[in-house]
């Protein structure tokens, strides 16, 4: 039976009760980067209330930078126009220590495009260049090729939500940008009881894939930010190979990242998002996950109707053939 993974949130859990979609084929996940610790563990409770017998899945953060700070909970920018952030204003108060002046960031999903112009550590900020226009919001992901490898695997809300995960009894830890099997191994180290999923998310964890494959029984090929790795172009082709090995290895896929992006604000999909469920369930593949959809969305229970009719129109295949 494939698997959806459901983010909760403001949307599902609280706007939307579990009630109205919980079936067998579903995990809730709780995405560890928005909240406090103590909220989180306000989810958990609200998830169990809701549905007794719910899978939860407690996905780290892990080393992603991340915006923070902001005191209106964004800042704006313009295309073309300097900006500056203070070092405080990332959860990883030691991120200028990775950067250098022309080093090219890739924020909030690779949306925004920004360029490092000065670093100044007597009055603990960093000056930008902004070749994009909008609003950072905090919260949001900064990204420069190659920084990843010299971040520790595990942040301090990492360890403190695996002791979590712990106390609570949860059924999966997910781990966000594993590197290699030592990453795999760290965290194997502190979980007690959970399954864990490791996620794909970067490039030296496709080029560690064999060896990662054999710690762990799920993987979830994260798309958005395996693209600030690889290159959005290129995510087809990984995505294919990462999905290939894993399930000649016979283990367990997830794929993430905007299968039903136009749900969030309309209660039907588009047709190629249809097309592309269908032919990502038909690939072999475990199970997908929905995230913003289901999270903020305003129609997370059709949504998951959705990939359950699909589901249905593959199985009936299946049975005809």
């Amino acid at each position: 039976m494939k698997k959806i993974i459901a983010t909760v949130g403001p949307s599902l859990l609280h706007n939307v009760p579990l009630e109205k979609v919980h079936s067998d084929s579903l995990i809730y996940r709780i995405n560890g980067a928005h909240g406090s610790i103590e909220a989180v563990e306000e989810y958990i409770l609200r998830i169990k209330e809701q549905a007794n017998d719910a899978k939860i899945l407690m996905d780290l953060p892990g080393n992603k930078v991340r915006t923070a700070d902001f005191e209106y909970g964004y800042i704006d920018i313009e295309k073309d126009k300097e900006f500056e952030m203070y070092f405080h204003q990332f959860n990883y108060k030691e991120f200028y220590k990775h950067l250098n002046v022309g080093d090219e960031v890739l924020a909030n999903d690779s949306i925004f495009k920004f360029e490092v112009l000065a670093i100044d550590n007597d009055n603990k900020k960093i000056l930008f260049l902004s070749h994009s226009d909008g609003k950072l919001l905090n919260n949001k992901g900064f990204h420069i090729k190659g920084v990843n490898k010299n971040l520790p695997f595990l942040f301090n809300k990492d360890r403190e939500l695996i002791e979590l995960s712990n106390k609570h009894n949860l059924d999966f830890v997910g781990l966000s940008f594993v590197r290699d099997a030592n990453d795999v191994q760290e965290a194997k180290s502190l979980i007690e009881n959970s399954q864990i999923i490791s996620k794909i998310e970067t490039l030296s964890a496709v080029n560690n894939l064999t060896e990662i494959l054999k710690e762990v029984e799920y993987i979830l090929v994260d798309r958005g930010d395996l693209s600030t790795d690889v290159g959005l172009f290129n995510v087809p082709s990984y995505q294919k190979f990462i999905v290939e090995k894993a399930i000649f290895s016979n283990k367990k896929v997830f794929l993430a990242t905007q299968f039903l992006k136009s749900m969030e604000l309309n209660p039907i999909p588009t047709f190629p998002e249809i097309i592309d469920l269908y032919n990502t369930l038909k690939s072999g593949i475990y199970g997908l996950q929905l995230s913003e959809e289901t999270a903020i969305g305003k129609y997370p229970k059709e949504c998951i109707d959705v990939i359950f009719d699909t589901f249905k129109t593959i199985d009936s295949e299946t049975k005809v053939i």
